[in-house]
This record gives structure tokens, sequence and C-alpha cells, in this order.
């Protein structure tokens, strides 16, 4: 059972047609849609409401108010009753074909508690590659980790390890390093990066500068400090 956790704010007309690619692409294998709507103003709830009569396998989480991207994943991951969570944006730049291979890579290596995604051929512009290149560099020379795009939201992860991750505002942008941290394998894999059909970006620089700069010194802190579990098993 795989549980794709979407984060949803103000994407309305993307909610259809990504939801239906996501179903063809997992349509082997069991898998649920668990979307959490983080206090959309576009109709994006309305919407999926409307789309649960096409798609059985969705499930709808919704938030009074918007709280941010980590409040909404981590409502999700509670809600979420695969083994294995798939995380993705909403609003249609990760292709769903690459959480199978994020999937595949997981079910190859049966040590590796994460595969996750970095972005080949960005369709960004020239000013957001660079914010990213720049943001990739200062997280990882902060929090000591190597993370090749800490800004790709699609991930698979297994449920075991994700359990051992800690909430916080902000922890959606360090999960591989928080994962390591409690002694958990990440694998990296390529995946592709489509242009936005629809909406506008949420995010920019300042919005997230200091904030990523904040939080990447407290993940700092929480690597020196975190116990290694993942792994651990019981004993008679």
């Amino acid at each position: 059972m795989v549980s794709v956790v979407l984060p949803v704010y103000n994407e309305r007309e993307s909610l259809a047609p990504l939801l239906d690619e996501i179903a063809t692409a997992l349509r082997e294998i069991p898998f649920e849609i668990v979307a959490v709507d983080d206090g959309s103003t576009d109709g994006s709830l309305e919407e999926l409401q409307r789309l649960v009569m096409g798609h059985p396998e969705l499930r709808i989480v919704a938030f009074e108010r918007n709280s941010g991207q980590s409040a909404a994943f981590s409502a999700g991951f509670d809600a979420a009753r695969g083994d294995v969570v798939v995380t993705m944006d909403a609003d249609g730049q990760n292709d769903p074909r690459d959480a199978l291979k994020l999937l595949r890579a997981l079910e190859a290596h049966a040590s590796v508690a994460a595969a996750v995604g970095y972005r080949e051929g960005r369709a960004d512009s020239a000013w957001k590659l660079l914010q990213s290149r720049v943001a990739n560099r200062t997280r990882n020379w902060i929090t000591g980790d190597a993370v090749r795009d800490t800004g790709c939201s699609l991930k698979a992860m297994r449920r075991d390890a994700l359990a051992l991750v800690p909430r916080f505002d902000g922890m959606h942008r360090f999960l591989p390093t928080l994962i390591r941290a409690r002694g958990g394998k990440v694998l990296e894999l390529p995946v592709s990066h489509r242009a936005r059909r629809y909406g506008e970006s949420k995010y920019g620089m300042w919005n997230r500068a200091a904030r990523g700069l904040r939080d990447a010194f407290g993940v700092r802190w929480y690597r020196r400090r975190a116990l290694e579990c993942a792994g651990r098993r019981g004993v008679d």
C-alpha cells in the first residue's frame, strides 16, 4: 500500500489532471491519495470534493486556514495508511511516473529508508535556478549533509523511517537529512521537472530565506544529538 500525500494550496485547475496522472502511473499497485487542503481560497477544496466521485482512492484533509507546507505534510503523514509514503507538489510540475521510479528503487533496496528525487532539466527561470542553487549549498553547508536538491518535493519514504522524523515548521525542506540523522539510508535519483501550466508559484526568495537559515541551524543541532534508531528491532 502506497500513500501519496499531496499538500494543496490554491491549485484548483491542476488537481483534476494531476489526480488522473497519479491514478494512471500507480494503477498496478494498491495506493491512496491523501490531499491536504491548506486553507485554499480558490475553490480547491470544493474541487477535491467533486473529484472524489471519480477517484475513490482520494481522501481529503482540510485546514480551516493556511498553515504552511510542513503542517500539510505532517497532517498527511498522520492520515496515511500506506507502508510507503510518496510526497509531491500539487502544481503538476512533478511527473507522477517518476514516483514509480522511486518506489521501484525502494523495492530493490530493502535497507534504504527513502528514495528522493533531484530535478533534471528544470523548467524554471535562470533567477529561480540561481536561488535554488544558493539555497542548496547554504543548507548543506550549515547542516553538514549533502542533498542534491532540497527543494524537490518528490520523495518515497518508508513509513517506519518517517515516523522517527521530528515535526516542526520547515521540516519538509530537510526530510532526507532528518531521516539520515536517525540512521536511515537515502537514495537520490534524477526525476523530471515540468513547467507550471496553471496558477503561480507561492514561494519566493525573501519569504523563505530567513526561515530556511534558522531551520538549517536547528537541523544542524538535531543531527549532532539525534539517536540513530532506524532499523532497530525488538528482542524477546
